[in-house]
């Protein structure tokens, strides 16, 4: 069932507020929107890039109908924690799956692969702060992204543009927040995402087949230089 369904099931309509990420796509904004409701965004947790439950309950108002939490990157969203954050589960939290299709094509051999090369990445890269999974998740790893440490968007570009010259295929996953969108524009300040829109850069998964090909990775990410002092 589609998100916008799910939301008109849950009595979600006109008058509405909505709580969703703006560190993601603009998906679950659009979903909400397309339902005539509008979407309150909330700040994500710095560890799963996920909805924080925090942010959740301090933007919860007697018009909120729903919570729309995506599962970035592969780490589930703390499902548990929202619905207790949402007035405890006096308002429903309806899960909205990013790239579902890309998500059903990874076989089970695949994803051992993928948390396989992931474990050697956090083992290995010494020039970013690798992902990390909370405690009692499972990562699927649909993107090794890492956070590029220094003065934010300058040092991580600067970091993408050398390692693209050294055959790195990586890409910033959120370009830009959905709450500074033009269409979804909004006057407020998430900390934490806007750091992560100014840090993080997304490392190739799909690409890896070998550990030949995770050396090179490796190889020409800890090149550029080691973590700095104030972020190590």
């Amino acid at each position: 069932m589609r998100t916008e369904e799910k939301l008109v099931t849950a009595g979600v309509g006109a008058g509405s507020e909505v709580i969703v990420p703006s560190y993601a796509t603009a998906g679950a904004a659009e979903a909400v929107r397309n339902v005539g409701a509008l979407p309150v965004f909330a700040d994500i947790d710095p560890v799963t890039f996920c909805l924080d439950p925090v942010s959740v309950a301090g933007a919860v108002t007697s018009r909120t109908t729903a919570i729309v939490p995506v599962s970035l990157f592969g780490h589930p969203a703390d499902l548990a924690a929202l619905r207790q954050a949402a007035a405890d589960g006096a308002v429903p939290v309806i899960e909205h799956a990013e790239d579902l299709e890309h998500i059903e094509r990874i076989d089970h051999m695949d994803l051992n692969r993928r948390r396989v090369n992931a474990a050697y990445l956090d083992a290995c890269l010494s020039g970013v702060v690798t992902p990390t999974t909370a405690p009692g998740y499972a990562h699927r790893y649909d993107s090794y992204v890492v956070r590029v440490p220094g003065n934010g968007r300058p040092d991580r570009d600067a970091f993408a543009r050398a390692l693209r010259a050294r055959g790195v295929r990586c890409h910033v996953p959120v370009q830009t927040p959905v709450h500074r969108l033009p269409s979804f524009m909004r006057e407020l300040w998430l900390p934490e995402t806007e750091r992560a829109a100014d840090e993080c850069l997304a490392l190739p998964m799909d690409d890896i087949s070998s550990r030949r090909d995770l050396q090179r990775l490796v190889s020409a990410c800890n090149t550029l230089g080691g973590l700095l002092p104030a972020a190590a």
